[in-house]
């Protein structure tokens, strides 16, 4: 499960601060082999990403998405009411 990012994202629009984060992330997830791409936030502020490389069909991959990178977005976008992995 890939950490917070270190330093708070700044106040900025939604779309921006949820990018900034899984920016922040991205590292991490690379670094085991996967990816995720920002993809947008719907009008119910659902985050939209889509997972890449090693994640696709990982087991582990919806802990990640969960406890992981839906975590640290909404801690920095508490607006965000959830996260939503989209098909590649």
């Amino acid at each position: 499960m890939p950490p917070a990012p270190s330093k708070p994202v700044p106040a900025a629009d939604l779309h921006d601060r949820v990018a900034a984060v899984i920016d922040a992330l991205r590292p991490v997830i690379q670094a085991d082999g996967g990816d995720v791409e920002f993809v947008g936030v719907t009008d119910d502020n659902v985050a939209q990403v889509r997972l890449k490389g090693a994640c696709i069909g990982c087991p582990s991959a919806a802990m990640t998405l969960r406890h992981g990178i839906e975590r640290s977005v909404r801690e920095n976008a508490p607006e965000i009411t959830g996260i939503e992995a989209l098909e590649p």
